[in-house]
């Protein structure tokens, strides 16, 4: 019996998870690439693992196939294992599972895929000699030569390809369905995240403009920092593969565990990156200058920035006000030095609270030192939690401030309603602060917000006041 490797042992492709591993540890090396593939695909996947060493034990595995190659095994079968991927990730994950009695893999001379597969296999056991568990519609070609045919997440389509190809045709893992592949592309995508891009909507509320050119331009540049954010997310997610499966609960991201194929993960990256784009034509130019650079800010942010201690929450920082500036610039709204200072502050504790929730998590779960790809250790806590306080009173001494200069009349009848903002977000604060510091505070800050009834209730007595504030 022969076992494919990519997409059928595992849900994942080494290739994709080389590249992208290659991409995260020398970004430059993306301008290479180019001349490796001229040299052809094999010397290609050699040349990505001259440079790539990957951690294969974390990988997905496609556990119905890992049971039924032992149950074959344990009948006397001779298992191999033949992919297309370079030999030294085949060779080093044979080791690891060890139930394996030898592999066929590309050397760097020749790529052992499709039609060279169905020819080095058939010169090695004899055409019909041997069974052969795929998924792909390249394997069609290999499928044609061997005794069985055994369909491992196979597509409908190239399942009915090898049902009229084949003679003999067993499945032994069913494909993914498209409800589950929709959920996993909108988990992918983390709509939960898009929230923090309703900050574009932040100027228009501040200046008390409610009209419905204003409203329009900031709806569409909201929809336009949600697909670019997600295109972001998507390449990062592909980018921090060996993090995330690391990680206690990143490791059920979808492609983390294999839930959707990177490959898809490649084709939606353009795809949200396009939209974006051309829903960001129909708004002024500086809007879609701020969207270029949150964009370029946010990959350099998934390849590098996010492993500099304080640079990585000052970009996190500098990414919310981006939001606000793009809002701004969408809207034709002036935004005053009051609410981009209160902004600066609020989003850096904001960035600050992530990072400590995340090593407390790590110091609650006994694991010491750094997180994978992330430059802080937990000997840090006590100081990132400080600096998260800090950063946050702060913020509502700028809006204490706000309250006591001559702009706020020019909003507000009643300003000193105002006051009760002040004291709400000092609570928010120290509130969230707490929880974090108990390790009850597990996600982003904000979509922690929008889950936590307290925080909703402060929202609305904030509403209040401002429209108290405002009453003639």
């Amino acid at each position: 019996m022969v076992v494919d490797l990519d997409g059928t042992l595992t849900r994942s492709d080494l290739l994709v998870e080389s590249f992208f591993r290659l991409l995260a540890l020398n970004p430059l090396s993306f301008f290479k690439l180019p001349f490796w593939l001229m040299k052809g695909k094999a010397a290609f996947k050699a040349k990505i693992a001259d440079h790539v060493v990957l951690d294969l034990h974390l990988l997905p595995f496609n556990e119905e196939l890992v049971c039924y190659i032992q149950a074959e095994r344990a009948r006397g079968r001779k298992i191999y294992l033949a992919s297309a991927s370079d030999r030294r990730y085949v060779e080093a994950l044979a080791d690891h599972l060890g139930f394996f009695d030898g592999v066929f893999a590309s050397d760097g001379t020749t790529n052992l895929g499709g039609s060279e597969k169905a020819r080095v296999l058939c010169e090695t056991f004899g055409e019909k000699g041997f069974d052969y568990a795929a998924n792909a519609e390249v394997d069609l070609k290999v499928w044609e030569k061997c005794r069985q045919a055994i369909l491992v997440d196979v597509p409908h389509r190239v399942r009915k390809l090898a049902t009229k190809r084949c003679e003999n045709v067993h499945e032994v893992s069913p494909p993914r369905t498209p409800k589950q592949l929709v959920r996993g592309y909108m988990k992918a995508m983390r709509l939960h995240q898009w929230l923090k891009n309703s900050l574009v909507f932040l100027p228009a509320l501040a200046s008390h403009s409610f009209d419905a050119a204003t409203l329009g331009n900031a709806f569409l540049a909201f929809l336009a920092f949600s697909l670019c954010a997600s295109s972001v997310y998507l390449l990062n997610d592909l980018i921090d593969l060996p993090n995330d499966r690391a990680h206690p609960t990143k490791k059920n991201r979808p492609f983390a565990c294999g839930a959707v194929p990177l490959s898809h993960g490649i084709l939606l990256i353009p795809l949200l990156l396009i939209g974006a784009a051309a829903i960001a034509l129909f708004l002024p130019l500086a809007f879609v200058a701020i969207l270029a650079a949150y964009y370029c800010t946010t990959l350099l942010y998934s390849v590098l920035l996010k492993q500099k201690i304080v640079v990585d929450v000052l970009t996190l920082a500098g990414l919310y006000t981006l939001r606000v500036l793009a809002g701004a610039a969408a809207t034709g709204i002036m935004v005053s030095e009051w609410l981009l200072a209160f902004s600066m502050f609020l989003f850096l504790s904001l960035a600050l609270i992530k990072r400590y929730s995340e090593l407390v998590d790590r110091l609650r779960s006994s694991r010491k030192g750094k997180a994978a790809g992330r430059g802080y250790g937990t000997d840090d806590t006590p100081m990132v939690g400080a600096l998260a306080g800090a950063s946050g009173f702060v913020s509502v001494l700028v809006l204490a401030l706000y309250i006591n200069s001559p702009d706020v009349d020019l909003l507000y009848n009643h300003p000193e309603a105002l006051w009760a903002i002040g004291i709400l977000m000092l609570y928010w604060v120290s509130r969230i602060l707490m929880l974090a510091h108990r390790g009850e505070v597990h996600d982003d800050p904000v979509v922690f917000a929008v889950k936590d009834r307290m925080s909703l209730l402060t929202v609305g007595l904030a509403g209040v006041a401002v429209i108290v504030g405002s009453l003639p």
